[in-house]
Formats: C-alpha cells, structure tokens, sequence
C-alpha cells in the first residue's frame, strides 16, 4: 500500500474547539501581509512596534517587522510571568538514569537571567556568537535563551558530531564562548562531551575565548586553567536580576549547520521577529495548543532545527508546559516514552516516522501496558511517513482518536510550512496536506510551470514567508546559488512532491531520492511504503543504483519483522508485491535482507552509504552514523546474499 483512499475527518468536539477553523485560509489569501502583521502583533510583545511588514526589496533577502524591536527571551519567559502564569511548570525534565527536575516559568525566567549575567560577564555581547554543544538538558535551553536575551546568536552543534564537525563549525561562526558538559547519558552509561571540544580546540586556532562546562554526569575531564569555568560555580556567582533589552526584529537568533553537506559547513541563519512569530504561531494553529492544559513532547534533540523551534522558542513563546527528555526510547526499556506519556500526562506528542517505525517493529504489546489516554493530538516530522506507520501511530498510539500533523519543513525554513490542520482537514495518512495559512506553495516542472493531477514535479515557495532563513553564513553568494538559482526569486525546497485531484500535496523525498528508471520519475518513498505494507517488513530504504540498460535501478534495503514468517524465496516475494502494488517499472532489481539500516543519531537513514553499496563503492564517510559498524555488517550481507544469486 503507497497511498491510502481512507480519510480520517477531526473528531467533531476537537473541531468545535480547534484554534484555527476553515476561514482562516480565506483570510490569509485575501491579506498574507496583513494576516502575519496580525500574528506578529497578537502573538508577540514588542518594544518598539512595527510598521513595515515585509521589505523584500532586494530579494532574496527579506527584512519582516524591520524597525520594530523585541527581545525573544522576555517573550519566552518575563512575559508569562509577568501576565501571572510564572508557577505554571516550563519544562518537565526527565533525565536517561531517571533524575527529573521540574522548572516554572518564574525559576526557568531566574535562570535564563543568571545565565545572560554569567555570559556577558565573559564578554558576550550583542552581535557575538556562542556555541552550544550539551545533550538534551535544561542547560541547553537556558544557554539558548541567554544568548538570545543578550543579543548574540548562538550555534547548537548536535552532541553526537565528531571533534571535526563542531571545530568547524566553531571557526565558521566565530564563536568566542562555547558551552558544553562533561558528558551526557545515552544508553545506560554516560558519554563524553568535554573530550571532543578538547580535541576542537587543540592548537589553539579557534576565536574560543572561554569554555563553560556543565557538570552533568562526574566524569573526570581535562581541565585548560584560565579558559575553562563550571558553568554551576558562574551560575551561582551572577544576579538574578537581568533587564532584557530590545533589539531589531532582523537581530540574528542563531546558526545552524546543516548535516551531510559536502565541503565547508552550510550556517543557515535565522533572525528574531520572523522566526518568533510563525514558530508561536504554529504552536497554536499546527499543535492546537491549549497552554493552561497542555503538555507537549517534542522528541527532537536542540542539536537539530526541531529542537530549536519545537523544544525551545515555540512551545516557551507561547506559554506551553512541555516534556525534555534526554536518552533513547528503549533505555531502560522500550517502554520508556509510554511510561513518560503517562507520568506526565503528554497531550501532544511529535516525533519521526523512523521513530514510529522502530516502536512498530517491537510490537503493540508494549505501548498497550500504559494508559495513553491524556493524548490528543500526534505529530510526525523529519521525513514522509509512510502510510503504514501513519496507521500504525494514529491506531496504537492515538488510540483511533488522535488528529495526525505530518508536518513538512525544513532547517531552511525555520518553522511549519505544510501540514493539515488539525481541526479543519480530513487527513489522509502519508500526506502533508496543505500549506498554513499565510504560506504560498506550488508543485512545478523543470521549466518553472505549474502541475496538477498527480504528476510529480518540484514543490517551491513563491512567496517570503516570516521564519525564513536570512542567509547562508558569511556566503550570501551561496545562499543565492543554492537556493534562489533554479527558479526566479523562487525558493526550490530540494523536495519532490505531486498534487493529488484534491489539491493536497504528497512529498516524494529529496530530488536525489527521486529516481529516473527508464525514463519514469519514481519515489523512493513510494517504494518504502509498499515494501513497509508488505506484513514481512518492518523498515526498508530503497536506493536508485547506475544501470547501464535503465539509467538507475531500485536496490531495497529491508529489516524483516521479528515475528515475520519469511520463506527462502522473501526477496523475490518482495519484488513481486512491489510490482503488483505500484506497477512493474517499480519493481526492485535487488532487495538485500539485513540486520539494521544506517542511522544518524537523530534517527534519519543515510541512504547515501546504501548507495555507495549498491554501486559497489567504497562506503563513504559514516561518522555521523549512530553505530558507524553497521555499515560492515551490511557489506557483508550484501556480499553474502549477491553471492548466493
């Protein structure tokens, strides 16, 4: 099955009471400038109002709210102290060797305070930039939220890169503060942090000035006097007093590379006031958010843009009580993210398709021995979901009551761009859907024109849209290049994507995953969701490979399920069951049956290295994997089974 017919319309009492209703569309379209001052207006504090809206000028480079002034941290915090909701509980914590802790808006703000006073001590200032390389503790959105309310711009490098990866990225910045731990905790045992910034920094060609280091799980680490501070003995040594001061709505927020790029890192660059308003906004219309009653679990780590909009400054912004967890879903078992679910009470729930897949392959038994019930609303993000899983979640999970988001944006993009609105579209599993109000989307061919009736084409933004990125990091040359080149001050996302006879729009993965197989375009999500329906299969990654009578051939990857009855004979089964399911161009040359699939931290497969497999290569560069092994094993398999052909 690669598309479900089955809608599924909002239960009538969460329609009745949903955030955004229908008309929003029409007003939107009538007004998209008038529509985001509205937002910007209603949903933040400004110290200086605006009154220009969009300045797009000299694109691509857009100014949005330019000459007003606000700071993002008083918007996160003060504000809802302020406006009496500071004993309202921020952030629930729940630590991987099950500490918790448990901050107020008052006692996050107080913080927040200390750690602006901590930094500018340092010498952190408006226009510097702050590196931030911690696991997923409350420090990592603090240190955020400090930087913000100073002015600087901070640059969250993921905790799983190499020593490599964050010395780059430190010098591209130009980041004279970095804040990191001595170590974080992941599967059962605690994993070094401090040793890699170490490693970054040694030969001392870095603007490092200061490193501030969490004290979060004991381990002994090398100490560099003068350069080196405890974040805990700074913390207590500053005020608690810290007045926020306003800045540009175009201040620059924060830089965030982008993994697995060639070459130099990609910064992309966000700023304040855009960014702020269409992440609160998308909390309230995407999430449904009920702040007084809700509680958000976003499953992100803040090292990804998911974890910058969906952890920090949109649930925060909009007064939201949420869940940080740090660790993985199966320690101590694989029934530690129900467990969290039901001891917190989460009414909102957004993770990834990988994520929902993993918890489908260990089975329904397990998230069936805890009471789900307080959840009403599931996410999906990162990836196109498959319509199985979609089923899967919205059935086990959700209970056949839960409305599904299967959210589409980007890193680029800084906050939602398509999803179907909760409380107004009839969803269909696998598709995003529609644009939110206020966003302008096409699917189109090479040339530039529009496509309709299902035929797959490029998806691009026409119009600027508020959470735009600004640029690429000193490289606005390749800002354009990359992104504004194919298409006149048109934005080309890199996705492909069709639109179906309703108008909903369908993703088709990246253009590289778009594959050319005897002239037809063919996706590689389309093709996983048919292996995945298949009752033998629990995850699959499918590659076009260079053939010489074809231009590409599919090669499949597929993980079987544990209690799957596979004869001999399951790859050909398999070949078959696409052929049937989709048509015979479709139909895998290979598919090789292996152990597991490669896999970054965040849980996004690396079809890259599969490729590099099945064009007989020499696997690429794997240090962003998870379990850099993995690729071995599945060398050999593939090995193992061409042999047995």
């Amino acid at each position: 099955m690669t598309e479900t017919q089955e809608t599924f319309p909002p239960p009538p009492e969460f329609a009745a009471a949903a955030n955004v209703q229908a008309d929003e569309y029409a007003r939107a379209r009538e007004d998209r400038l008038g529509f985001w001052a509205e937002k910007a207006r209603t949903l933040l504090e400004w110290e200086t109002p605006f009154t220009e809206t969009l300045d797009w000028s000299n694109p691509p480079f857009a100014r949005w709210f330019a000459d007003g002034k606000l700071n993002v941290a008083r918007n996160c915090l003060d504000r809802h102290v302020e406006a009496g909701n500071g004993d309202r509980v921020a952030i629930h914590f729940e630590g991987e060797p099950g500490d918790i802790r448990t901050l107020t808006y008052a006692q996050l703000t107080e913080e927040v305070k200390r750690a602006a006073n901590m930094l500018a001590d340092l010498g952190v200032k408006k226009g510097d930039r702050v590196a931030v390389y911690l696991p997923m503790i409350p420090e990592a959105t603090i240190a955020m939220l400090a930087c913000a309310r100073l002015g600087a711009a901070h640059s969250v490098v993921f905790g799983g890169f190499s020593a490599d990866a964050l010395r780059s990225r430190i010098n591209d910045a130009e980041a004279r503060v970095v804040i990191t731990a001595d170590g974080g905790y992941r599967r059962g045992r605690p994993s070094g942090l401090k040793p890699a910034v170490d490693e970054a920094l040694a030969g001392g060609d870095t603007p490092v000035e200061h490193v501030v280091v969490v004290e979060r799980t004991g381990q002994d680490v090398a100490w560099t006097e003068g350069r080196d501070k405890k974040w805990g003995e700074l913390l207590a040594a500053a005020s608690p007093e810290h007045e926020a001061e306003a800045f540009e709505a175009e201040n620059p927020l924060f830089i965030l590379y982008t993994s697995g790029t060639t070459g130099s890192p990609k910064g992309i660059l966000h700023t304040s006031g855009g960014y702020l308003t269409q992440a609160t906004y998308s909390m309230f219309a995407s999430f449904d958010l009920k702040p007084e009653t809700d509680v958000f679990w976003c499953t992100a780590d803040v090292g990804w843009v998911t974890g910058h909009t969906y952890v920090t400054y949109g649930p925060l912004s909009a007064g939201a009580t949420q869940v940080m967890y740090e660790g993985t879903p199966d320690t101590p078992d694989k029934g530690r993210w129900w467990s969290v679910v039901q001891k917190y009470g989460v009414t909102t729930l957004y993770t990834a398709p990988t994520a929902i897949r993993t918890c489908m392959k260990w089975g329904e038994d397990i998230p069936a021995q805890y009471d789900l019930s307080s959840l009403r609303l599931l996410g999906s993000v990162g990836e196109p979901i498959n319509p199985e899983a979609w089923l899967w979640y919205r059935r086990v999970i959700g209970g056949d009551r839960c409305p599904i988001v299967d959210t589409w944006w980007q890193t680029e993009t800084g906050a939602h761009m398509i999803v179907p609105m909760p409380g107004v579209v009839d969803t269909k599993p696998g598709s995003s859907q529609r644009a939110i109000p206020g966003i302008e989307v096409k699917v189109v061919d090479d040339e530039g024109a529009e496509l309709e009736g299902g035929e797959p084409g490029l998806l691009v933004i026409t119009e600027p849209w508020p959470a735009m990125l600004r640029g690429v990091y000193g490289d606005p040359q390749r800002f354009r290049d990359t992104y504004w080149s194919r298409f006149e001050n048109t934005y080309f996302a890199g996705d492909g994507a069709r639109r179906d006879e309703d108008g909903d729009i369908w993703f088709l993965g990246r253009v590289d995953d778009v594959m050319n197989v005897s002239g037809h375009r063919l996706s590689t999500a389309e093709i996983e969701s048919s292996l995945v329906a298949h009752d033998a299969v629990a995850e699959a990654a499918v590659v076009g490979a260079a053939d010489e009578t074809s231009g590409q051939s599919v090669i499949a990857f597929v993980i079987l399920r544990a209690d799957a009855e596979a004869g001999e004979d399951i790859a050909e089964e398999l070949r078959r069951h696409v052929g049937s399911d989709i048509g015979p161009i479709a139909k895998p040359k290979r598919v090789h049956v292996v152990d597991e699939l490669p896999k970054t931290r965040s849980g996004k497969i690396m079809r890259r290295l599969l490729k590099d497999v099945a064009e007989h290569r020499a696997v690429g560069d794997s240090s962003t994997l998870a379990d850099s092994s993995v690729m071995d094993i599945i060398s050999q398999q593939v090995e193992s089974s061409s042999a047995d052909d």
